[in-house]
């Protein structure tokens, strides 16, 4: 299918993520964009502003008459009515990684994969080529602070900056000229079954890397990639590429980065972690190894600003912190978590937890309750967010409750947490999840001002 010659797209579930950004983009290049979603947040009603004509509720006759390509995201169940209508008159229907396979056939492309740290490195990356003023567009699975957006944008699309997501081995449809792989901790295990087929699939993406293309990715991960395919391990302090001199002024990393050989002195960097350094680092050599400088590359790490629901400070004051983030995996909460320790060593954190998915919830219990109960002083669990999954039976948040025996804990659903809040003294206050979540930061954002008197 010839994307630069479509008139009218519809998308099913256009507010997600993912099919936000190539709405984004389909609207830019002056595509009449329509779709449908569950719900209205933030990101569609942005998408409503952009001129895109969206309703919220199951029904055919919402649907333009004439529409050249439906987009589908998989998270829209088999019984959708309109899903059913589009199959019974034979439209044109793609899912989202296809389109973004078609959208990157032809360009230079850098995808960004892993369990873990992928919205932030392809965020860092687009931060960069915009710092300096290459030419290029980005598909980022987050919304990054510096433009408000999940998609950015420069100049002429010469190069596709893709969060290459493994979900249902949706980035199997890239072929990228550069890779970054972040980790490959077991997940998604109701696609995979087990680790070794995800390795499989990640083995796989890897080659499809072009002839002459790049691989960065963590040391200690195994890939079979193409002769021609050039490797660069980064780490933290170990690997050929790696951070070194980091201290910590006032809250903010100072450190400098070596990339080829090349040191990058003097960057400031103001996200906290040191899984944000290595991030940054992944992002540095993806960008040097493209043509930009070091003194380009110094300046976004020192203005990058985040990516929304990834360590990001809704209110900090000498009172209280409140810090909302997206970690939905163990190995993900003992990350954010570990942060917030080293930067409040000595502060009463309590953590506000959804589960992300039934599946995820019953592989994965054991170690949900290992990463709560070892580093919050306090837990309340929220009811499990399904997302695109129906209930399994015996299935709950209360599985994570019972294997938490040492902190006090509490069960509560969404309605109820206002209340449940106020039963709970803390310092410093974590939002953590991957599902709606993100609906109750404002709310808990504003109560807490109001309660702490902040401006």
């Amino acid at each position: 299918m010839d994307l630069n010659s479509l008139h009218s797209i519809y998308f099913l579930g256009i507010g997600g993520i993912g099919m936000s950004a190539l709405a984004l983009y389909f609207n830019d290049l002056g595509v009449d964009v329509h779709g449908y979603d569950r719900v209205i947040t933030p990101l569609s009603r942005r998408l409503e502003t952009e001129g895109m004509t969206i309703h919220y509720e199951e029904d055919i006759d919402r649907i333009p008459e004439y529409i050249d390509l439906v987009i589908l995201t998989p998270a829209i169940p088999e019984e959708h009515k309109e899903l059913h209508y589009f199959r019974k008159y034979n439209y044109p229907i793609l899912k989202r990684s296809e389109v973004l396979g078609l959208l990157t056939n032809d360009k230079y492309t850098i995808a960004v994969a892993g369990t873990h740290g992928k919205t932030s490195i392809t965020s860092l990356i687009a931060h960069i080529f915009k710092t300096a003023q290459k030419d290029f567009r980005a598909f980022v699975g987050g919304v990054s602070k510096n433009y408000n957006s999940n998609y950015i944008a420069h100049g002429q699309p010469v190069v596709m900056i893709v969060e290459a997501d493994e979900y249902d081995r949706s980035f199997l449809r890239l072929h990228p000229n550069m890779a970054v792989i972040t980790s490959m901790d077991a997940d998604h295990l109701d696609i995979y079954i087990d680790r070794q087929n995800l390795q499989k699939s990640f083995n796989e993406f890897v080659g499809q890397i072009g002839e002459n293309g790049y691989l960065i990715h963590k040391p200690g991960l195994e890939f079979h990639a193409a002769g021609s395919v050039k490797k660069s391990a980064y780490d933290i302090s170990q690997a050929p590429h790696k951070a070194r001199n980091i201290r910590v002024y006032n809250g903010v990393f100072h450190f400098d980065l070596v990339v080829d050989n090349e040191v990058i002195e003097g960057i400031s960097f103001g996200l906290p972690g040191r899984y944000n350094i290595e991030n940054a680092l992944a992002a540095s050599i993806a960008a040097k190894k493209s043509g930009i400088s070091a003194k380009a590359i110094r300046k976004a790490l020192s203005s990058y600003e985040g990516v929304q629901r990834r360590f990001d400070f809704r209110v900090r004051t000498e009172k209280v912190v409140y810090i909302d983030d997206y970690a939905h995996h163990p190995e993900e909460l003992t990350a954010c978590i570990s942060a917030v320790r080293e930067l409040y060593p000595r502060k009463k954190v309590t953590g506000i937890f959804q589960p992300h998915l039934y599946s995820r919830t019953r592989d994965f219990a054991q170690g949900f309750a290992n990463s709560l109960e070892s580093l919050l002083d306090d837990i309340i669990l929220l009811d499990i967010y399904p997302a695109r999954e129906k209930p399994i039976e015996g299935v709950s948040s209360e599985m994570i409750y019972d294997k938490i025996s040492k902190k006090p804990k509490a069960l509560c659903t969404k309605a109820d947490l206002p209340e449940e809040l106020d039963r709970h003294e803390f310092d410093i206050l974590l939002t953590l999840g991957a599902g709606d979540i993100d609906q109750l930061v404002e709310p808990i954002e504003k109560h807490l001002k109001s309660k702490y008197k902040v401006a």
